[in-house]
């Protein structure tokens, strides 16, 4: 018999001590597979059919598409619901979603917990403004108003409700007019009659006015600041409310005014140029001839105004026109000759 050799085993080698190197390798291999790892489930789940939050329908109906992502495209346009009338909202459970997506044999949804979602119905909202300016167009047109001079007041909470794709003008059609009432009536529409609205109202003529925009104490002059032209109705003013501030600059407040009010002719009036007692210049002018000479007013006056005044010489009472501050002016008597004055002798008004 041969004999057995005995088997010597390798020298062990003594493992070789890892080098900070060897250590972040390691550690990146690591962090690569643990993100490999959960990136894998993502990708798996990246076709899942999951449910959509509160949406706003801009049409009639839901489709599967408006309610679930990652959606069929072929089924995409597959109505499912009702949407919500105009301007409103609704609910929908979320049972209800999965037995429609089940009948259709896509498989679950993720609903992420929901119990229902909210469906706002989008709606294009014509306003009293809106409809204002469809009917002054419309009575400009058959009536021959001037839009710019008018407002109509509309009947009630009038709102015409369209869907957004209705984007153009507002127009008013079939309009009536009646003169003596003022009263108006027509029928709001957008595009062709796809949508509308029947409305009445009244219409009010404007005119414009001036405005105080602060309170005057008596005597105090107006200046261009303090006033303000506004757009009022008509109904209500009287004749005498001044519509052009600009003719009132530099006049006197009458009395006390508060702001904000309305002015009349009669609330201001230009200043008094002579006061009662004052020294005045009486002058007397014609052709060829000027005198002036010093006298006493009786009574004050405005621009304009006859006033008496006394010559302080002959202590007469002469009827003069004030003509600017301090100054009134006096003529020749009709039925007296006119003196012509002379260098020899001094000029005398009596």
């Amino acid at each position: 018999m041969q004999p057995l050799k005995q088997l010597r085993q390798p020298p062990l080698r003594r493992a070789p001590v890892p080098t900070p190197g060897m250590i972040v390798r390691a550690v990146l291999a690591v962090s690569a597979l643990v993100a490999a790892s959960l990136a894998l489930p993502s990708l798996a789940r990246a076709d899942t059919l999951r449910l959509r939050g509160d949406i706003t329908a801009k049409g009639d109906v839901l489709t599967l598409g408006d309610l679930i992502e990652n959606a069929p495209a072929s089924l995409g346009a597959r109505p499912l619901f009702r949407a919500p009338a105009l301007g409103t909202s609704g609910t929908i459970q979320t049972r209800r979603i999965a037995e429609a997506v089940d009948k259709l044999a896509l498989g679950s949804i993720d609903t992420g917990g929901r119990s229902q979602i909210q469906v706002q119905r989008a709606a294009r909202r014509v306003g009293p403004p809106e409809i204002e300016a469809a009917l002054k167009r419309a009575l400009a047109t058959s009536q021959g108003l001037d839009a710019t001079n008018i407002a109509i007041r509309i009947d009630g909470e009038a709102t015409l409700l369209a869907p957004v794709s209705l984007d153009g003008q507002a127009n008013a059609v079939d309009v009536t007019y009646e003169a003596r009432s003022h009263r108006v009536a027509g029928l709001i529409v957008l595009g062709d009659r796809q949508a509308s609205l029947r409305v009445t109202g009244q219409m009010i003529e404007i005119r414009e006015v001036a405005v105080l925009t602060r309170a005057l104490n008596r005597g105090e002059a107006l200046t261009e600041a303090d006033m303000v032209l506004e757009r009022r109705p008509r109904e209500g003013l009287g004749a005498d409310t001044v519509g052009n501030g600009a003719s009132l600059v530099g006049q006197i407040a009458q009395r006390s005014l508060s702001a904000g009010s309305v002015l009349r002719t009669g609330d201001a009036a230009p200043p008094e140029l002579v006061q009662r007692g004052d020294a005045v210049a009486i002058v007397f002018e014609m052709p060829g001839v000027s005198l002036s000479l010093t006298g006493i007013a009786n009574e004050a006056g405005r621009l304009g105004a006859s006033v008496s005044v006394t010559n302080p010489s002959s202590k007469k009472i002469l009827q003069a026109t004030v003509i600017g501050p301090g100054r009134v002016s006096v003529g020749p008597a009709r039925s007296q000759p006119i003196v012509q004055a002379s260098a020899s002798a001094p000029a005398r008004i009596n």
